[in-house]
Formats: structure tokens, sequence, C-alpha cells
């Protein structure tokens, strides 16, 4: 809801300025104060007389200026709406207690940026967003807005004292965006901006000329060209965050779900563009996705691209797969509102650990998180199906068995290899993501956005821990809770943070006072701390994400100026350059890795597994490992590579390609008849070179 406010009359004045003859046109908007209530402040400011469009040449915006008092500044997000509906974030989450904007004006020439601002702000910044995209040809008489929200309402309250808009012949001048290494995806929404709750009808379209070709935001659109429905996701990152992330959803001419390909990515209809702000490295998801991937787990595949929102550039996104029942997402069964009994009833089920969310949207579990003195609760959110889509039968089956599933890892037989917690879970996925969470020290791990699954009994049936998700504030870009702490264990979260709303559940500390459990984490870091867990393999992927960003990273630090400067939750000193950020990335895995490899308990007499073996930059390991039906792999350069399936006794059973396209995913349907065992795939490339994976099937 908004709160307009009118007031009783606004001023126009024309100034001669005293430099050279250029004029300028100041309007005054009125006071007002700030509702406390969640509602938006949208004060209007009526400009009448200003002759020609508003331009980036010889008449625009120039400048916004305001002074506002308030209890807590940094509650505040502050944009200015133009009469064609433009939005531009001037400020947002800045100051803190007792501070104020004093006589803050905005001018995108500025060279500070606010986000280097220190209150009461006083002088001239560069505002969150380009002021120039609001130069882009309208008409500006007509109904400005300056809109302030609260964003945590019930706390404290303020007054807008003053605002006032400048227009002149120095105009803020727009980012100007010309082309890309990176594929471009442009999305017009007709000036409609975009809600949190629910997706708006929009366009999308994918620019991509190939691997070695530079794409151009004129350019015809040659990868998607369609409907969307679009809508701003995410928790803090929605109200931190000026650079938003959004859920989007391809659609038909009917408005109904439409799969396809995106950008080599099987067919699906449901897709996010990760905004990434507080991740400076723009890579601490996608090298979490890309690690559970050469792990031989199913995790979100994605490729990086730059995004233009209604003619205005946004920087660099990753567009990446939602994590939603697929056959080639995660691969469990379709579960009908019909299937109320017997193996029907067991699955296919996507639950995620996560603040809380209404009982009518998940459950909760009766057991109490590890650590739990204020009442803290172990929250089940219904992914799959919807919980509109649940039926009675369904969410109590699901909840059951997660309670069994606790119950047996609560009692005293908890370690039985029969009846114990493994009766319920699948243990190998436990221990992938508990090196997963613990090499990147993920703060949020384990209880936010922590993914489960569970298909039918038919299909093995048990509790599946995964798919990776959310990663941006770990690997050392965390400053609360230790979470830049290269030593501790990031699944003893309370220890260091009890007072926290969200806990771990109470199952790590139990899994780790399983010795079976343990020694499984031991010689899973033992088959991979050489290969993909090493820090010379995370190493070389970094720089290989570095050297594909290099250009499109400048691009995006000069519309989000915040290299050099600690934004939420990023610990201090911030790096001043992106090379810093990808150099502080790789020292933090480093430490890391020494500190887990010297501290892991466990022994070490372990069995021969399945393992991805190194040698090749040309794919990522092929998942899922173990496969059942087919395998999956993720091409790293453009070369032709040809793929052939081989059994333990050196007799080819497949070969298929030439696999070629940077960057791209391919699927390998295998043979029914295959026979439980090993499996060797080996790759070759145009120049000879092999490499093996070792399969397990």
């Amino acid at each position: 809801m908004a709160t307009s406010f009118l007031g009783l009359s606004f001023a126009s004045i024309t100034l001669c300025c005293v430099t050279g003859a250029v004029s300028a046109q100041i309007f005054d908007g009125n006071s007002a104060p700030i509702p406390d209530n969640g509602d938006t402040l949208e004060i209007p400011l009526e400009i009448m007389g200003l002759t020609t469009p508003l331009n980036a040449l010889d008449l625009g915006l120039e400048q916004v200026c305001f002074t506002i008092q308030h209890e807590w500044i940094g509650e505040l997000k502050i944009a200015l709406v133009a009469p064609d509906g433009t939005t531009v974030l001037l400020a947002a989450a800045q100051g803190g207690p007792n501070n104020s904007y004093a006589n803050t004006c905005f001018r995108q020439d500025a060279v500070l940026p606010i986000t280097q601002g220190i209150p009461p702000f006083s002088g001239t910044y560069k505002p969150q967003q380009d002021l120039g995209t609001i130069n882009n040809g309208q008409d500006g008489n007509g109904e400005w807005r300056l809109s302030v929200l609260d964003t945590i309402p019930g706390v404290n309250s303020g007054t807008v004292i003053a605002w006032a808009l400048t227009f002149g012949d120095q105009p803020a001048i727009p980012f100007s965006f010309v082309s890309s290494d990176l594929p471009i995806v442009l999305i017009n929404t007709d000036g409609t901006s975009i809600p949190e709750d629910e997706k708006i009808t929009a366009s999308m379209g994918i620019v991509d000329n190939g691997v070695g070709a530079l794409n151009h935001p004129g350019d015809p659109f040659n990868n998607y060209d369609g409907v969307i429905g679009i809508r701003v996701r995410g928790n803090s990152s929605n109200y931190l965050s000026p650079k938003k992330s959004y859920s989007v959803e391809l659609r038909d001419i009917f408005g109904e779900d439409l799969d396809a390909s995106i950008l080599g990515m099987p067919a699906e209809s449901d897709w996010i563009l990760l905004a990434n702000y507080f991740d400076k490295s723009l890579m601490n998801n996608t090298l979490t996705y890309h690690l559970a991937r050469a792990m031989g787990n199913y995790a979100p595949r994605q490729r990086d691209v730059e995004v233009v929102l209604n003619g205005e550039y946004l920087g660099v996104y990753a567009l990446v797969e939602e994590i939603k029942r697929d056959g080639d997402r995660v691969d469990i069964a379709k579960l009908n509102p019909d299937e109320i009994a017997g193996d029907d009833l067991t699955g296919g089920y996507i639950l995620r650990v996560d603040w809380f969310d209404g009982m009518d949207n998940g459950f909760v579990s009766p057991y109490a998180p590890a650590v739990s003195a204020d009442g803290q609760q172990t929250y089940f959110e219904y992914r799959y199906p919807k919980p509109e889509d649940l039926v009675p039968e369904q969410k109590a089956y699901i909840q059951a068995y997660v309670d069994s599933f606790e119950t047996a890892l609560a009692g005293p037989g908890f370690a039985d290899p029969m009846t114990g917690w493994r009766a319920y879970a699948e243990e190998a996925s436990f221990v992938d993501m508990f090196l997963i969470n613990e090499l990147s020290r993920n703060v949020d791990g384990y209880r936010l956005s922590s993914f489960l699954y569970k298909d039918k009994d038919s299909n093995g049936g048990k509790l599946h821990d995964g798919p990776a998700w959310d990663y941006d504030i770990a690997w050392g870009n965390a400053n609360y809770c230790f979470g830049d702490s290269t030593w501790g264990w990031a699944y003893a979260f309370g220890d260091v943070c009890p007072e926290q709303p969200v806990q771990v559940p109470f199952w790590w500390r139990r899994l780790m006072q399983d010795s079976a459990f343990v020694d499984a984490v031991r010689c899973r870091w033992n088959e991979l701390r050489d290969s993909v867990l090493s820090p010379d393999y995370v190493s070389a992927y970094c720089d290989s994400v570095a050297d594909l960003l290099d250009g499109a990273q400048q691009r995006n630090f000069t519309v989000w100026p915040i290299l050099g400067v600690p934004v939420w939750a990023n610990p201090v000193p911030v790096p001043a350059t992106y090379a810093g950020e990808v150099q502080e990335l790789k020292d933090f895995m480093d430490a890391r890795w020494a500190w887990m490899d010297a501290n892991l308990p466990g022994s070490s007499n372990c069995l021969p597994s399945a393992v991805a073996q190194l040698g090749t930059a040309d794919i990522e390991a092929p998942y899922p490992n173990p496969f059942a039906t087919a395998i999956t792999f993720h091409t790293l350069t453009g070369s032709p590579l040809l793929v052939k399936l081989m059994d333990p006794l050196g007799r080819t059973i497949l070969q298929a390609g030439s696999f070629q396209g940077k960057g791209d995913h391919h699927r390998i349907d295998l043979p029914n008849d295959l026979v439980p065992g090993t499996y060797i795939l080996v790759v070759t490339t145009a120049t000879g070179t092999t490499s093996a994976f070792r399969l397990i099937h």
C-alpha cells in the first residue's frame, strides 16, 4: 500500500547559474511523515514548464536532493519515480541509529557513491541506481514521486523534511552498454514495476551468438524470444540489495507454463536470475554448484549473463535452474493429488529447511534444534508439491516420514545400520552436503535454504540431502557468527550464535556421534581432497570464471560501484579490485582446506569408490554418480568432444558426440540392460587427449 501526501502546493523556480549561460529549473517538493506500518510513502510533485523531452544531451534530470530525519535511517529505502514509471533507487540501507540525510544530493557524475558516504551524508553522491535512465526521451511534465519505505515497520519513525528536483542542460547520462562476451538477457515489462509476490507478464529475449562472438543488445534474439512471468525473489537479499534477483517463468501466448531450453540447459519453464550483489567475486554460488556436480550430485546448472531491464543495464547475473521436480533436475516421481495410498503415496516430495512461513506452507519438527534456549524450532517448508496442491494424506505422510527419521536419529540405536537413521535417509547425500557446507564454511548451512527430497519407495525412497542452494555469503563472505573464519565447524553454528532465531537441526551433532558416518565423511574427503575438492582444482575453476567475466565485471561494478566498499555482510577489509575479490576467495579456500584436512575426524581405512579423475579442463565430472538411466555433463570449453562408455572388460557400450559449445549441458541416455557395476566414461578431445571418469551403476 502507498501513502500519498499531497500537501498544499509546489514551487517552481528558474535560476541562472554562475558558470556560463547554463540555466536550471529547480522544483521543490513537500514534507511528509514517513509511515511506520509497512506502507510506502509517495510524495507527489507536479512538474510543468519543461519545454523538451528529457534526454542526455540538452535537457534532463540533473540532480535530486532531500533532507530526511529518522531514528534509524538504515531502515529506509528511498527512490525517485518519473512520470512514465521509471524508478531509480537513490539510497537504501545506509546509515544507522540517530543519523539523518542532511542536504543530501544525488548526481550521476558525482565521484563518491552513497554507499561510501558517512552520515549525515551532506554533499553530493552517486545514487545506488543509474539516474540517467530517467532521461530516456519521456515528457518530464507530469507527476513525479519521492518514494520512501521504512523496511522495518513498527520500530522507528521519521519525516521527509524537504526534497527537490533539478532539470538542466547537464543531465545525467545513462550507462552505455554496447557489447558482451556473455549472453545478454533483455526483459521488457512495459514500464510496470516488478512486484515481490505475484509474477507479472513481461517479454524476454536472449542474445547468444556463440563461442568467440560478441553479443550486442540490439542483435536479434536467437536463444529465447517470448513471454515470461517475473517477480522479485529473495529474503535478506531483497531488502538489503538494490540489485534484485528475479524468479522467471517461461510462458506461451496463453499464459501457460512453457518448457524451453535456455543457453544449452535442459528444457524447463522455471528459472532464477541471481544478482549476487553481496558476493563481489560473482561466483560463490556457481562455484558451489560446480563442485556439487563434480562430486556426482545434481546441483542447479547455470550460465553467467548480463541483464538489461526496460532499457536499463543491470549488470552480471547468474541464470540458474530453479530447484524443482523434473527428469533433468530433482529426478523423483511425480505426485498427483489422487495418490493417497500404497507406493503412490510415498513420493516424490521436496522440502526445505528455512524460516517459519506458517503451518499451511510447512510443518514444525517435534525435535528442537541442537541449540534452542530461546525456543527455536526447525521448520520444513513444502516445496514439491506446492502447499496448495498437497492433500491431507500426503502432508501427513511426509511429516510422519521425517518424524520417523528424526526419531530414529534421536534414539539410542541411532547408529544401527538396519534400524537406525540409515533406514530412512541416504547416507552418501548427507556426507556430501556436510563436506560442501563445511568446506565453504556456509553460515546459513544446514539451517536456511537447505533442501531435502524423497522419491517413491519403489525407487529407493529414502530422504536425500540436497541439492545445494544459496552460498553467496559462504566462502568467508559473512562478517557474523564466525562466517569468515577458516577454522571451526559450520554445523556448530549454535555454539557461537545461540541467539539466532533459526538454528541448525539436531541431526548434524548427532550424526557426528555416529562413528560410521564420521568414517564415511573422512573417506569421502580422502577420495576428493586431491581432485575436485582440492585448492588447485578450485583455484583453476575460479580463474576460468574470472577470465570469462573480465569485461562484464568491469561494467557490473561501474553501475554498482561497491568494490572496496563493505556491503552486507562483507567482512573487512574489503578488496579494492575484482582480482582482489577472486584472490581472497582462493586464499580462504586454501586455508579452509588445510584446516579441514588436519581436523576432520574418522578413520582413513577406506574402501575404493567412484571418483571423478582429474586431467581434463573440458568437462565437469558426469552426474549423477551412481547413475540409473542417464548421465549429464557440462562442457567447459568450446572444443569438440567425443565420449564413450566402457564396461570393466574394456568393451564399448555406447559412443556419442561430437559435443561442442562452452558452458553447454549434455544428457546421454544409457541402455536399459546395463548390469550393476563399475563403468568408465572416456572423453576424447579434438587433439586426441583423453580423460576417464569412473561411474557406478
